[in-house]
């Protein structure tokens, strides 16, 4: 059964802010929250998310399943956390402009979740109440502040921006797992020579168009196509800011 804290949050998500020390007696000294999700993230990423379970981490730290269960209550508050610890903290601002500070924002937090594709697996359950998360929106908001939105338009801001970077993040790791895992080249190459068998120019003029440009005959940079969305969401964001004064 979940364990609720007075915070509200579960009893494990109090620990990862230190406002608890833990719960339950006699847990094996050597058995610690850290460790119980540094086992989680450890599984996810050599096995991916579905080797994730109580039992499987169990083992991994040569412990009880009941020995977790003192330390995280159900398998939902360890994933929550096991991304919480994968994401890590925010970087520092490197630069005190609002566009190039969530520019530089959303590239880590691109690279953070590339690094653990993993994590785009794991449900969204409501607003972010893990410390590191929180941190991230935090950094995000402060980088704001100096353009003159509305707080909510600042809050709507950063979960545009944090939606495309997950977004980006889902698409690119299913078609790089099963589209252009192989031979990304030869994979859009052959996408595009069976769009010119099955469409009509009459019918499908655009495509057409962009078939005889040569755009599907090879595979684009997910970096460059990453950079081309991110670009046009800051400048929407900034015509929002000119328009604030």
């Amino acid at each position: 059964m979940e364990r609720r804290g007075d915070s509200g949050l579960p009893a494990s998500v109090e620990n990862a802010w230190g406002l608890a020390a833990g719960h339950g007696r006699g847990r094996p000294p050597t058995l610690s929250l850290d460790r119980i999700v540094e086992a989680g993230v450890r599984l996810a990423s050599a096995q991916g998310l579905r080797s994730v379970s109580m039992g499987r981490v169990a083992a991994e730290l040569g412990s009880s399943t009941m020995a977790l269960y003192r330390h995280v209550a159900t398998k939902d508050e360890l994933l929550a956390l096991m991304v919480d610890a994968a994401l890590g903290p925010p970087p520092a601002a490197a630069t005190e402009g609002w566009r190039d500070g969530l520019a530089q924002w959303a590239w880590m937090y691109h690279e953070r979740i590339r690094a653990h594709p993993w994590t785009v697996r794991v449900p969204i359950s409501g607003p972010p109440t893990t410390p590191n998360q929180v941190a991230w929106l935090e950094a995000a908001l402060r980088l704001l502040a100096p353009t003159g939105l509305a707080e909510h338009e600042k809050a709507s801001a950063v979960l545009l921006l944090s939606g495309y970077v997950r977004g980006e993040a889902t698409l690119t790791a299913e078609i790089e797992a099963h589209f252009t895992s192989a031979d990304p080249d030869r994979a859009m190459s052959a996408y595009a020579d069976l769009l010119r068998r099955l469409l009509e120019p009459e019918r499908f003029p655009a495509l057409h168009a962009l078939l005889a440009a040569g755009v599907f005959d090879h595979a684009d940079d997910p970096d460059v196509e990453f950079a081309f969305g991110l670009e046009r969401i800051l400048d929407g964001i900034g015509t929002l800011v000119a328009a604030r004064g």
